[in-house]
């Protein structure tokens, strides 16, 4: 094979920007729902609950990140406002607020707490601003409520250091006066960038919901909408999904919850129906009363990541021995062994005008595993429309899984078979694939 250099593939629109990227490569998130709810013992507050009852006497901040980080999360998104109006900051603009509860003698700020632990611990900070706000007079007076809401994303987005990701949903019911609010989703937009420009926004031009709360993606899950059908669409965007759910049945704390903590196999498996299938995961962990993390969510947050851990400890493919039905410009620069060196800038890839192809792994020896991990270098673009996984018996080769999208990343699961050589077949592409990771794992949990 030649060691020439040879030109590079060009990226193959759209692709993520640098916001979108590095919010991809977080992978896994945490939201935090706290307010007057965790109080009121409710999921959607009215509007007219008493500030006085908010006083998370042993609020702790520093342990909610403590906690994430331990668990491997990468950011909190903490609930500034939720649809109540109660702000968690101190506002200008609104008496409903902790300024007006005990906490903290009046003086207390919750999202700077969080901001400065987050800080501290490493992780990145996201707020969420409800949009929807049951307690605002003007809420129903579009003009009016709009300014109201543009100067507290001001507050918040001026006073707690970088945001990484403002969130919004799009909530919209009836205001006191019987009308209903027209949200000026421009304007929210505009002051986001211009007061955090390297912020992603969920709800808006960056990052869409996936479309549920189960935290579950779809099984064909583009990051390129409208879903292509050709090699490029001119109106085509780059806009990935993320998948919300909560690790108790309610999003706010309810203290009869404390026993249904979602079981570490239901986690698992939303791991790999979103992070799997090319979105970023958002779990909520609802802090209590005391204002900690609980206890039981704590430490299923621990084992959860111990059996990610245990999973993907050992890449059976790393380095493996690997051959392909074609490799761009025949250049050691994209060969086959690309794949299977664990490095995140390098890949495997084929000439222009190649759609189909495949690529086979030597594992050296017999090997037992259940878990494939595809993986593809997004900032070129999405391509990979169609793939199967097979393994040689001795005689042939037999299919083990087959799937379509690829993008970020692909986790497939099928029952454990030992083998020594396997091979992933791109049956469909839209343009030269490019295969930066194919790993092989043996899931020890997994019960065929």
């Amino acid at each position: 094979m030649s060691s020439r250099s040879v030109t590079a593939p060009a990226p193959l629109l759209p692709v993520p920007n640098p916001r979108q990227k590095a919010w991809q490569e977080m992978e896994y998130i945490a939201f935090a729902h706290f307010g007057v709810n965790t109080f009121t013992d409710r999921e959607w507050g009215e509007g007219d609950e008493d500030p006085t009852i908010f006083n998370p006497g042993q609020l702790d901040a520093r342990q909610w990140a403590s906690v994430l980080k331990e668990a491997g999360i990468k950011m909190l998104i903490l609930t500034a406002k939720h649809h109540d109006g109660f702000c968690l900051f101190p506002s200008r603009f609104t008496e409903h607020s902790i300024q007006n509860s005990p906490w903290r003698g009046g003086k207390g700020d919750v999202v700077k707490e969080v901001a400065d632990a987050c800080c501290e611990a490493g992780l990145k900070l996201g707020l969420y601003l409800s949009p929807w706000d049951r307690h605002e007079p003007t809420y129903g007076n579009s003009l009016a409520y709009n300014e109201y809401f543009k100067n507290q994303l001001g507050e918040i987005l001026t006073r707690y250091g970088p945001i990484t990701e403002v969130w919004f949903d799009g909530a919209c019911g009836e205001g006191p006066n019987g009308k209903r609010q027209e949200y000026d989703w421009e304007g929210f937009y505009a002051t986001v960038r211009r007061l955090q420009p390297e912020a992603v926004i969920f709800g808006g031009p960056d990052i869409r919901w996936v479309g549920n709360e189960d935290g579950v993606a779809r099984e064909t899950e583009w990051s390129v909408l409208p879903p292509p059908e050709g090699s490029e669409d001119p109106q085509a965007q780059w806009f990935p999904a993320e998948c919300d759910v909560s690790i108790r049945p309610g999003w706010f704390y309810h203290a009869r919850e404390d026993g249904q903590i979602k079981s570490l196999d239901h986690l698992l498996d939303v791991y790999f129906k979103s992070i799997g299938r090319n979105s970023v995961l958002l779990l909520n962990i609802p802090p209590d009363r005391r204002g900690l993390l609980h206890e039981n969510d704590a430490r299923r947050l621990i084992e959860f990541r111990e059996a990610v851990e245990a999973i993907f400890k050992t890449d059976l493919a790393r380095r493996a021995k690997g051959e392909a039905s074609q490799v761009r410009g025949g250049s050691a620069e994209y060969a086959a062994g690309r794949a299977m060196d664990g490095h995140p800038d390098t890949y495997w890839a084929v000439d222009d005008g190649v759609t189909s192809a495949w690529l086979e792994v030597d594992l050296g020896k017999e090997a037992s595993f259940n878990v494939a991990r595809l993986e593809e270098p997004v900032s070129l673009g999405q391509r990979v429309q169609a793939y199967r996984i097979e393994a040689w018996d001795g005689a042939a080769w037999k299919e083990i899984n087959r799937g379509t999208t690829v993008g970020y990343r692909k986790l497939d699961r099928f029952p454990t078979l030992t083998a020594r050589k396997v091979r992933l077949v791109i049956e469909k592409s839209r343009s030269g694939p490019l295969i930066r990771t194919f790993g092989l794992y043996l899931d020890p949990r997994r019960k065929d």
